[in-house]
């Protein structure tokens, strides 16, 4: 029983990563929260931990964008994007405070 909880663990915790990453999403904050909660509810279904590894693949894989995963991702949440778009932002917010001096 301990490789299911563990497998719940992760799952809840990329997608944790992906919402705090969608913050600054383009199309809103709103949109990227139903369209993640849409995309992880429908392998709710889910039993079998290959499968349930696999799911938590493509979504480390939509986090990150790495070319490791197989699987197909929909083009409205290109992962690369989604974290490029953080990182300019703390970029950003980080230059604008010492650029103050």
């Amino acid at each position: 029983m301990a490789a299911p909880t563990t497998l719940r663990h992760q799952v809840i915790h990329i997608y944790k990563e992906l919402l705090f990453l969608g913050r600054e999403y383009p199309q809103g904050f709103d949109y990227y929260r139903k369209r993640l909660h849409k995309a992880f509810a429908s392998q709710q279904h889910l039993t079998d931990e290959d499968q349930i590894r696999k799911g938590i693949a493509r979504a480390e894989f939509v986090k990150k964008g790495s070319p490791r995963s197989q699987f197909h991702t929909s083009p409205k949440l290109m992962s690369s994007e989604i974290e490029a778009l953080y990182y300019l932002k703390r970029y950003r917010t980080l230059r604008q405070r010492y650029d103050k001096t």
